[in-house]
């Protein structure tokens, strides 16, 4: 049992070193509202989300006032529009009525983000999984709350490299879409491989077609207390390091269970995981970044980084894990660069390039995250640093994303301001050298012989 004794021993966290629940996720399945009239469709999916979602914001200010935990962020997720839309819609236009459908429920119901604005195109697409990805830059920039993923592959299936090709200019054109703004609305679209059916973290967040009719997800996010605890150990064994991550990790996940397991009762919701995420914030002390410094680097990015991650992630598992018994999402390390002050340190320091984050989106949790590059940057070549992180997922049988920002009209040596979580970043430099003829190609790139271990 969970009990309020728990929580107490986390004030401290809370009130110094920037312990939060960063948010609670209530996926709702949309399964029921299917219709081939698009109107039709558009009125049960907004009765769908703002009845099952109606008391998301009070429940989340009650949780809050009886711990004393704050919660960042109220969240939906909803089954892929892709799926949802596909019978209704003819055009990309008719996929933009349902974004706005989605962002007036999430209004309605004071969430902050809702995401599923998604296709899973991992082997190939159809025609509405087609019109959807071509209508992500109006759905996005015609909508304040509506975020968009895109699996393009998987362990099990390979990549479907003309939707990375595709995804590439699609990108370019958000980008230009949003240029009167930095081109901002490029940061609620994020691309994968191998996405889960449960993450409770925007942009990626989705409803699962394998999940029920509706479920609470929570994550949580403690850098800050991981390195406090870590400063009390300086110098010592690697063991004793592991095993103050792994303590940690256990009382960070315990909050986030209490609070899952209040908010599943309080909505009369299931509960469905806890996501320990290490998702840093650009405030001071809060910073995946400076856990790797404290852990004995000069700056993220020196040797030994990748090493230090994979410590840091696998830790925050084990400990996760001993702390409830339902635990997903992509709980571990985020490595964002302008969500992390420390990150956006090592960047301007030198110690931090595209090349080496790519390496250490390894054995992190997520990939490529927040990262702004020159305007001017082919497509071709965004594609092929999707296609890079992409391969990475495939082949290691885990979770790899690329969220990255080309602003249009700023270059290596700029920055551009995001605001708030979101931070900001300085414009990183992409490899000059083409690779033009092989994005250009057809097909997909086939899975990896071990999955056929199945």
């Amino acid at each position: 049992m969970i009990d309020s004794r728990e929580v107490i021993e986390t004030n401290e966290m809370i009130d110094k070193e920037n312990l939060d629940v960063r948010t609670i996720t209530i996926g709702i399945s949309l399964l029921d509202c299917g219709s081939s009239n698009l109107d039709e469709l558009n009125e049960n999916i907004y009765k769908k989300i703002t009845s099952t979602a109606k008391n998301l914001d009070e429940v989340a200010g009650k949780i809050e006032s009886q711990f004393g935990i704050p919660i960042v962020n109220r969240r939906i997720s909803v089954t892929p529009v892709s799926i949802v839309g596909a019978s209704a819609c003819n055009k990309p236009e008719d996929f933009v009525t349902i974004a706005k459908t989605l962002d007036k429920a999430a209004t309605e119901v004071g969430a902050n983000l809702i995401g599923g604005y998604s296709a899973l195109v991992g082997k190939d697409m159809t025609k509405a999984e087609e019109m959807l990805i071509k209508s992500i830059p109006m759905a996005l920039t015609n909508t304040q709350r509506v975020c968009s993923s895109v699996n393009l592959g998987a362990t099990t299936t390979g990549i479907n490299m003309d939707a990375v090709r595709l995804m590439g200019q699609i990108i370019l054109e958000l980008a230009d879409a949003s240029k009167d703004r930095d081109s901002v609305d490029c940061m609620k679209l994020v691309v994968f491989c191998n996405a889960p059916d449960d993450n409770p973290f925007m942009a990626g967040a989705f409803h699962g077609v394998t999940e029920g009719d509706a479920v609470i997800n929570v994550g949580v996010s403690g850098p800050g207390v991981v390195k406090t605890a870590l400063e009390s150990v300086r110098g010592e064994s690697f063991e004793v390091l592991c095993e103050t991550i792994k303590q940690t990790a256990f009382k960070v996940t315990r909050v986030g269970q209490l609070v899952a397991k209040e908010a599943s009762r309080m909505l009369d919701i299931p509960f469905g995981i806890v996501d320990l995420s290490l998702a840093p914030t650009p405030a001071i002390g809060d910073s995946v970044a400076d856990i790797l410094c404290e852990m004995g680097l000069e700056y993220a990015g020196a040797p030994g980084t990748t090493a230090a991650l994979a410590l840091l992630n696998d830790q925050v598992k084990k400990g996760g894990v001993m702390a409830s018994s339902y635990v997903g999402g992509l709980s571990g390390a985020f490595i964002p660069v302008s969500e992390d002050q420390g990150m956006i340190d090592a960047v301007k320091a030198g110690a931090i390039t595209l090349e080496k984050l790519e390496a250490m989106t390894c054995v992190c949790s997520v990939g490529l995250d927040m990262i702004a590059i020159p305007g001017s940057t082919k497509a071709t070549s965004i594609s092929g640093i999707i296609a890079d992180e992409m391969a990475i997922g495939m082949v290691n049988g885990k979770t790899t994303a690329v969220r990255i920002i080309p602003v249009i009209g700023k270059d290596v040596g700029e920055s551009v301001e995001f605001g708030g979580l979101f931070g900001y970043a300085p414009i990183m430099p992409v490899n000059k050298f083409s690779c033009d003829d092989f994005i250009n190609r057809t097909g997909s790139i086939p899975r990896p012989v071990h999955s056929f271990k199945n």
